[in-house]
């Protein structure tokens, strides 16, 4: 699929995810579901890719839903779908989620509605000083629970700062953000990527199988509320992990003080 509406550069094991429709803040119109859509499936069978680096072009990341779209053009239907077949603005969270690598979002400027959603998908978040979040769905006649928002945001931040920008549409900034834990570090716009840095080298250090089952079991975890299945689930990962040379690899590596040097993309995509 040639992409119109983002842009995807490779770098090594990274993919750097782009919105780029500036003029319009990025806003989300059906053309740029498909395309995230249709990237983030298609992540499942691509083994060479590690790690997402999701962000947007110009003065915002995503300031959600495009309002002059939906009133005028390409509408979305009432279930957050297009008019064109297939994919729905709320696959691209649920997408987000199955893609076995780490997302980490950079976010600036205005991270609204749907904008809002996509960045509490991502794994990590790293806010740039003019970061500005907010639920706008409350703020449009909606209900305030869209997209995952009622699921991803009490776990982040808890029930009460949830309820505060679930029932009011309030903006919270970079500062406040990183203090209720909504995001993991701040910088300024410019250095986000240098901010980044820190998380993508130590994930990269990692056993590609390994940080891929580590994201698999978090989110099956996520859905179970018994401490005997979660160790369950746990123990599964683990035995997976320790078929292959990753597990003697790792540990001779840390015994003779050097960095591991684990087996190709194929070995993962074997398993």
């Amino acid at each position: 699929m040639a992409y119109q509406t983002i842009t995807v550069r490779q770098d090594g094991a990274i993919d750097w995810l782009t919105l780029n429709r500036p003029d319009r803040l990025n806003g989300l119109t059906g053309q740029m579901v498909e395309e995230l859509c249709d990237y983030f499936d298609g992540l499942k069978r691509d083994y060479g890719v590690r790690i997402v680096v999701m962000r947007g072009a110009g003065r915002a990341f995503c300031a959600g839903l495009d309002i002059k779209e939906h009133m005028t053009g390409e509408r979305m239907d009432e279930g957050g779908g297009t008019v064109r077949p297939g994919w729905h603005l709320f696959d691209v969270v649920k997408l987000m989620r199955d893609c076995p690598q780490p997302i980490v979002a950079l976010l600036h400027g205005p991270v609204c509605g749907g904008g809002m959603g996509i960045a509490l998908a991502a794994d990590i978040r790293v806010a740039g000083e003019s970061m500005r979040m907010n639920d706008a769905f409350v703020a449009l006649g909606r209900s305030g629970c869209e997209l995952g928002v009622t699921y991803f945001l009490p776990r982040i931040v808890g029930l009460g700062v949830a309820t505060e920008l679930l029932y009011t549409g309030s903006f919270i900034g970079a500062a406040r953000a990183k203090e209720v834990g909504l995001v993991n570090k701040v910088s300024a716009d410019d250095a986000m990527e240098e901010a980044a840095r820190e998380y993508l080298d130590a994930m990269l250090k990692t056993a590609p199988l390994g940080l891929r089952m580590t994201k698999k079991t978090l989110n099956t975890c996520l859905r179970v509320n018994d401490l005997l299945a979660v160790i369950d689930l746990e123990m599964q990962a683990q035995m997976v992990c320790g078929e292959g040379p990753d597990f003697d690899e790792a540990m001779n590596a840390f015994l003779e003080k050097r960095p591991a040097n684990y087996p190709a993309a194929e070995r993962v995509r074997s398993l």
